[in-house]
């Protein structure tokens, strides 16, 4: 079938309707003849209609799979298949190839590709899939001893935030019996290494480095850290081979349903509102598909929407939308445990946690700049990034992956559409969060100075110094 004639059976069912801002990026136009054109805008057809995305099963995909089942890619005129990955680093090697058009990614993923760490490519994000939605848990075990450190209110529950402090003990303990004291997370530049990490230093616990000829992440490590798989994660850490991991959901909430772990801390409680996944392309796919990915974020952030309006009136129904083996495939009951606004930490101690996972609230789903910053100060932190860089680096760095000008060019077609508000985007932004201090630290984050925020912390690499070993 040509192209013209695919587009005029779009046509009759109203798919390929579609406005782009006038004076945007260059991109492909149709004028349907006969019918009346918008007042502020052009017709916008996407140039490639069948798509293929990836996921990892886990909770903070949803965005993608709210926007399959919705309706919303269809409505963009897009004809999307989500495909689960075995693992991160499949899924970044089949986005780079061109095996998919586009993944839900480690936000760490596309900067680490862009400046050459691990596998090179140039990956770029115009969205960010959430904020929140990891936790810390450790083997029933570890916490019995930890406890004894840890201070409870009036109603004997454990006092929240948990500090990595009370870990310090028992990984001295264990050092000194020889056991070496291993922990899990899911990706050498995930979200959850840097989170554990930054909870393990807050403590007074050395995580350990990274260097150019050691890759392992161990040098000089109290406790050691080590990529384990997502699904095997409570069977690891029950089999002892772990004693603690760091992961999204529903792999927390899936050990206190099996009775062999506790979640000790969230991610909110590390750094409230802290940016999760991103949804990734290469800058390549963008180039050549400028209108197809200004649909593609127009429909994710109309997903995002949907997840968080009417204070997350919606989330039983992505529960169920989740919960199907095509998805995550985990228990409902599982997966509504942090989904709906609530956590469980010990069996029978569930907490309201409104914000443990945003998608849209907060600017959730805006590529800042400050966010990438941000990563890129953890991987120069911990020695993935091996030598000193200026504060300009951070920042060239941090625009050539993260395109809020993209995101905001989706935002005002939803805007023109009547489909979203204008306060609800930060148009003006120059793409930098104010400085937050909202860590569990209280050290102070400005992402226009990365270097003074590396020299604020003891433990980690600072200015000029390197890794040996």
């Amino acid at each position: 079938m040509s192209n013209d004639v695919k587009q005029m059976e779009k046509g009759k069912s109203g798919l390929s309707r579609r406005q782009v801002l006038l004076g945007g990026t260059a991109l492909t136009m149709l004028v349907v003849a006969g019918l009346p054109q918008p007042a502020r805008a052009e017709m916008l057809v996407p140039e490639k209609d069948e798509l293929k995305f990836g996921f990892i099963k886990l909770t903070d995909m949803a965005p993608l799979a709210v926007a399959k089942e919705l309706g919303y890619f269809e409505e963009e005129g897009l004809y999307v298949t989500l495909e689960p990955q075995a693992n991160w680093k499949v899924l970044l090697d089949r986005v780079i190839t061109g095996e998919l058009d586009g993944a839900h990614m480690l936000a760490g993923q596309p900067l680490a590709s862009t400046i050459g760490f691990g596998t090179e490519a140039h990956i770029v994000t115009p969205f960010s899939m959430d904020l929140n939605g990891n936790a810390i848990t450790v083997s029933n075990a570890v916490w019995e001893e930890m406890k004894a450190n840890v201070p409870t209110g009036a109603d004997g529950k454990p006092v929240h935030p948990i500090s990595a402090a009370a870990l310090k003990p028992v990984v001295a303990k264990y050092k000194a019996e020889g056991k070496p004291f291993n922990m899990g997370m899911v990706f050498p530049v995930s979200t959850h290494n840097y989170e554990l990490r930054y909870w393990l230093a807050a403590g007074g616990i050395h995580p350990g480095f990274y260097s150019p000829s050691d890759v392992s992440g161990q040098i000089k490590a109290d406790a050691l850290l080590s990529v384990t798989p997502l699904p095997q994660m409570p069977a690891t850490l029950e089999a002892g081979t772990i004693y603690g991991y760091c992961v999204g959901e529903p792999w927390n909430q899936a050990a206190v349903f099996k009775g062999i772990g506790v979640p000790v801390i969230t991610d909110y409680e590390i750094w409230k509102n802290n940016p999760e996944k991103v949804f990734g392309m290469t800058s390549k796919f963008v180039e050549d598909n400028p209108a197809t990915a200004l649909l593609v974020t127009k429909a994710l952030i109309r997903a995002a929407m949907w997840l968080d309006e009417n204070n997350n009136a919606n989330r039983m129904k992505a529960v169920e939308i989740l919960s199907r083996p095509e998805y995550v495939g985990a228990d409902k009951e599982v997966i509504a445990n942090s989904m709906t606004g609530t956590f469980e930490y010990e069996k029978g101690d569930k907490r309201d946690v409104p914000d443990f996972n945003v998608f849209f609230r907060y600017f959730a789903t805006y590529p800042y700049y400050s966010d990438a910053v941000w990563y890129l100060t953890q991987m120069r932190r911990w020695g993935q990034i091996a030598e000193a860089k200026d504060d300009g680096w951070y920042a060239e760095t941090a625009a050539k992956v993260y395109r809020p000008d993209l995101y905001l060019k989706a935002a005002q077609l939803l805007v023109d559409e009547g489909k979203a508000k204008a306060e609800d985007f930060p148009f003006g932004s120059d793409g930098y969060r104010d400085p937050v201090s909202d860590f569990i630290d209280g050290v102070t984050y400005d992402g226009r100075k990365p270097n003074d925020y590396l020299n604020a912390f003891s433990i980690g690499l600072k200015g000029d110094e390197k890794v040996g070993g």
